[in-house]
């Protein structure tokens, strides 16, 4: 997934191992997600579902389709992993292999990176339409505050000085709730791709 990197060199790494989410993390997501697609976390009838909840299962359904593709098991919370599953083989393909392709220095100091390829990506590229455009936004929005704290700064004046990136994150957003919804409403093929 990502990687952040200390304004003094060093990394640090919450919930991961060699710059992935462990697999309890990810076990943990996938959970959640399959609680909505099952309708269990759907909240009260005629209430429109959450948009972040919308997304999220539909990029679990899309990450699962990716792997069963592949001939691998998606993660499961609490199940443990079948015998004989390589769980380097599977975050790999859930999260990507190699050097990291996109990286942003933050305001703070703090490097963030991901990868491009694995199905993660995919899935973000399916749903944003911009896979980079979405990362940066995304790590733009979600540390304006740590920018603030650092730069003793309002918020308000730090969303002003990132209009263009909050902007970005609204409408990648609207498209991938768009797409997610498509998604959920027509699940992608889980067979073997084809040759």
């Amino acid at each position: 997934m990502s990687v952040i990197k200390e304004p003094s060199g060093t990394r640090r790494r919450r919930g991961h191992r060699a710059g992935r989410p462990t697999a309890a993390l990810a076990a943990r997501a996938a959970v959640a997600a399959c609680a909505l697609l099952t309708g269990c976390a759907a909240g009260p009838p005629g209430r429109a579902p959450d948009p972040d909840e919308v997304i999220k299962a539909a990029t679990q359904r899309l990450t699962d389709a990716c792997l069963i593709r592949q001939g691998l098991v998606p993660p499961r919370n609490g199940a443990g992993r079948p015998p004989g599953t390589d769980e380097e083989r599977v975050g790999a393909a859930l999260f990507g292999s190699g050097p990291a392709e996109l990286s942003l220095t933050l305001p703070t100091g703090y490097v963030v990176r991901a990868h491009t390829d694995g199905c993660l990506a995919a899935a973000q590229q399916r749903l944003y339409g911009d896979q980079p455009g979405w990362f940066r936004a995304s790590v733009v929005v979600n540390n304006l505050r740590p920018e603030a704290d650092r730069s003793h700064r309002d918020l308000a004046e730090v969303r002003a000085r990132h209009r263009t990136e909050i902007a970005a994150w609204e409408r990648l957003r609207a498209h991938a709730l768009t797409e997610a919804t498509a998604v959920l409403e027509n699940p992608p093929p889980k067979g073997n791709p084809p040759a």
